[in-house]
């Protein structure tokens, strides 16, 4: 499948109908060449790449899913929004799931970026390059039936990613001192979903690659790896994997996701 046909497919929330594998292939730099060329053909169209998505850096999911370490796409402007705070001091907004295909609801930890990390930074480097943190709602699409795939796969895909709702954003030098405080704050935080009013799951911090500040870490050496692939910015947006299941999404409901103190909550009413 060409770019320009998966570009097409993502525009019309069209399923891929190749059997799992077809067209991410065997090879992961090739699909990764694959997200890229559909990464440049929106932005000759006028979109804005605003930072990156992390996915697969839930442990407790990858034998369910059968992919077996994380992966990564583009989050861009058109998909990107941030929630409002209220009366009760949560964050709400709305997603518009229009053109996703198959969408599903994850709860996860949004980084802010305020500079370039260092070549080969470390944990402390990458901490003092970070601006804010934020509990958020990525919505993540298939264009495979009924989610099954392969890893590259979902590579060639976007790194699943159709939606990102950003809540409160918190200064992290006000979170914690240093890289080890902020990891340990996160390992140790827990985060409870509910749709419709009605709690479905709870998640912890430590299923993300043992916190989302070492996914984040992760990450950012696989992109330097990756040909082409651009470098994290000041001002770009990352989120970093779900602490729970990714649950199917309709038009009409309402989720939120209530994290451990000081990180605060996020609602979205689905339409």
């Amino acid at each position: 499948m060409t770019p320009e046909q998966l570009l097409q497919h993502h525009d019309q929330a069209r399923l891929w109908g190749e059997a799992p594998g077809e067209v991410g292939g065997p090879d992961i730099a090739a699909a990764y060449q694959k997200a890229l060329a559909v990464r440049q053909l929106r932005q000759q169209r006028g979109e804005v790449a605003k930072g990156y998505k992390i996915g697969f850096t839930n442990r407790t999911l990858w034998q369910r899913y059968e992919v077996f370490g994380p992966m990564w796409g583009t989050v861009w402007d058109t998909g990107l929004g941030f929630a409002e705070p209220t009366a009760s001091g949560a964050a709400e907004g709305r997603i518009d799931l229009t053109a996703t295909c198959q969408p599903r609801l994850e709860p996860e930890i949004v980084f802010g970026m305020k500079a370039t990390p260092p070549a080969n930074a470390n944990l402390q480097q990458l901490f003092e390059a970070i601006d804010w943190l934020a509990p958020g709602f990525e919505v993540v699409q298939s264009h495979c039936l009924d989610w099954k795939f392969t890893a590259t796969d979902t590579m060639a895909d976007s790194g699943l990613h159709a939606r990102l709702l950003v809540g409160q954003r918190l200064p992290v030098q006000q979170l914690a001192a240093d890289a080890q405080a902020l990891h340990a704050l996160l390992a140790q935080a827990r985060v409870t979903l509910f749709k419709n009013g009605q709690a479905v799951e709870q998640g912890t911090g430590t299923n993300v690659l043992d916190s989302p500040l070492n996914a984040l870490h992760h990450f950012l050496k696989e992109l330097r790896q990756c040909p082409g692939a651009v470098d994290l910015q000041a001002g770009d947006v990352i989120t970093t994997g779900t602490w729970t299941d990714a649950w199917p999404l309709l038009a009409g409901e309402h989720w939120r996701a209530e994290f451990s103190a000081p990180l605060g909550s996020i609602s979205a009413q689905m339409r």
